[in-house]
């Protein structure tokens, strides 16, 4: 067999080459006579319609908005949501937690500075994380039904929002009532603070304020069109879906002549094609017909998987379907295992009835802009160690108030095992030895005037609220004009 070798010698010569090459490319070519106006317009107009044909068969406006930095992703903190956007990510999109798909959740954020969680299923907070969400921005949950795969970040996101500056809200939980009480959101959540006892304890050390309180919204499930919220221009109703048990829900959010569906699980129904119709962005769950093909790869036995679907679940031929019968501008699935051999199926299936523009919400990170003019999907960029944005607050008053913790350690801990601790002189090098706060540091609240607060640190904690702010002026500014 011939070998090839590279000796030191070949190498500086490819070096030197390569720096030649380099410094040629990047030296600016001499000055040239201008094209024509003639040529330069054909060039520059070339491919694009400009009115003189129709590009594409469903993108009737399903274009990137002017002001995204990149079509082609989004990258977090790089793109404020404007005054009349809507802006969907998918946080969590599987059934069956993995590493590449978090269980099911899904952010709306609207220009007016409001943003719900539609399900907040296992894992997806770390993608809230990654997204640059502080955890005391979220303050709104509205939970489809009660299987774990949707709501079971949710302890996660009520005991750590105190610990990202969630001083100042309670959480507030929307859910359905079970066919029996025993069933419905609010006994869950009753559940919870009793699992979450010794945490809640344990964490009354740090500042809590308001932070632990939590409102619960449990509506009757069978209050078809019902509406659960209505504040700030935005509604939201439910309506029953199918899911082999009652109590289970679907969302339809209402903002600024725009809407946003969100159906959980559930069979296919007349309901949603009731309650969708004509929405903006309607997102469904969708289980592929790959009954046998699915068996062999997740290692389900067949009947299992059939079984499943005909009694949870929305088929993909159903889905296609029932978008064709709501018409949406993009139609959207999610809770879906994002696989390869699967993924053409998909649309193939969708494809059967609808013709319509599409997309797969699924994997984690997708992301929606959306406003009365244009649609545009893009792959979100989430980094896989991030740190946590800096809580946001509301400067509005001047100030920056951190409560007292509820209690110390000495109330809740035994003085003995504290006795046990290593003398930190034992383990710090001789050169190096912090003064220790063993104790909060001050009594009462911590109340700091803004104008005293480090520049960086009130940009860093004031940005949502300034942006809100913003976008609120400019709301108003506008609804003002249309009124004049």
């Amino acid at each position: 067999m011939w070998k090839k070798t590279i000796t030191n010698s070949t190498l500086m010569a490819l070096l030197v080459m390569g720096l030649s090459v380099s410094n040629v490319q990047a030296q600016a070519p001499e000055v040239q006579e201008p094209s024509s106006e003639a040529d330069m317009q054909a060039a520059l107009s070339g491919g694009v319609p400009g009115g003189r044909w129709k590009e594409g068969l469903m993108f009737e406006g399903i274009r990137p908005q002017p002001w995204l930095q990149s079509a082609a992703n989004w990258f977090p903190g790089t793109e404020d949501v404007q005054p009349e956007e809507m802006r969907i990510t998918f946080m969590g999109t599987a059934p069956l937690i993995r590493p590449g798909q978090m269980n099911t959740s899904i952010f709306v954020e609207l220009g007016n500075g409001d943003n719900f969680v539609f399900d907040i299923g296992e894992g997806s907070i770390a993608n809230y994380q990654g997204a640059r969400v502080a955890l005391n921005q979220l303050t709104k949950v509205f939970i489809t039904h009660l299987h774990v795969d949707h709501f079971g970040a949710l302890p996660y996101l009520w005991m750590f929002r105190t610990w990202n500056g969630g001083w100042h809200e309670p959480l507030e939980v929307f859910g359905p009532s079970g066919r029996t009480p025993e069933y419905g959101t609010e006994k869950m959540v009753e559940g919870m603070k009793m699992m979450t006892g010794w945490h809640r304890d344990a964490f009354s050390v740090f500042p809590v304020g308001s932070g632990w309180d939590i409102k619960v919204h449990e509506f009757d499930y069978a209050d078809n069109g019902g509406v659960i919220y209505d504040r700030n221009g935005v509604t939201v109703k439910h309506w029953q879906r199918s899911h082999a048990k009652d109590g289970a829900s679907a969302y339809r959010l209402d903002w600024n002549g725009m809407c946003f569906v969100w159906t959980g699980d559930g069979r296919p129904s007349k309901l949603d094609e009731k309650y969708a119709k004509g929405c903006d962005v309607y997102v469904t769950e969708l289980q592929t017909e790959l009954v046998e093909i699915g068996s062999g790869v997740q290692g389900v036995p067949p009947f299992l998987a059939r079984y499943t679907i005909d009694t949870h679940h929305t088929p993909a031929y159903a889905a296609g379907y029932l978008a064709n019968k709501v018409q949406p501008r993009m139609f959207m699935t999610t809770h879906t295992n994002f696989d390869p051999y699967q993924n053409e199926e998909t649309v193939a299936q969708v494809r059967y009835h609808w013709k319509g523009p599409y997309h797969f919400g699924f994997p984690d990170g997708v992301v929606v802009n959306v406003t009365k003019d244009s649609i545009w999907v893009r792959e979100g960029i989430l980094p896989d160690y991030p740190n946590a944005r800096s809580p946001q607050f509301d400067f509005s008053n001047g100030q920056l108030v951190v409560p007292h913790p509820p209690t110390s350690r000495a109330e809740i801990q035994n003085e003995w095992i504290r006795e046990q601790q290593l003398d930190p002189t034992v383990y710090y090098p001789e050169d190096y030895m912090p003064e220790l706060l063993e104790d909060w540091p001050v009594e009462g609240d911590l109340v700091v005037p803004v104008e005293v607060l480090p520049e960086k640190l009130k940009e860093s904690m004031g940005a949502a609220w300034e942006h809100k702010v913003k976008n609120t002026e400019a709301l108003e500014e506008q609804e003002s004009s249309e009124k004049n």
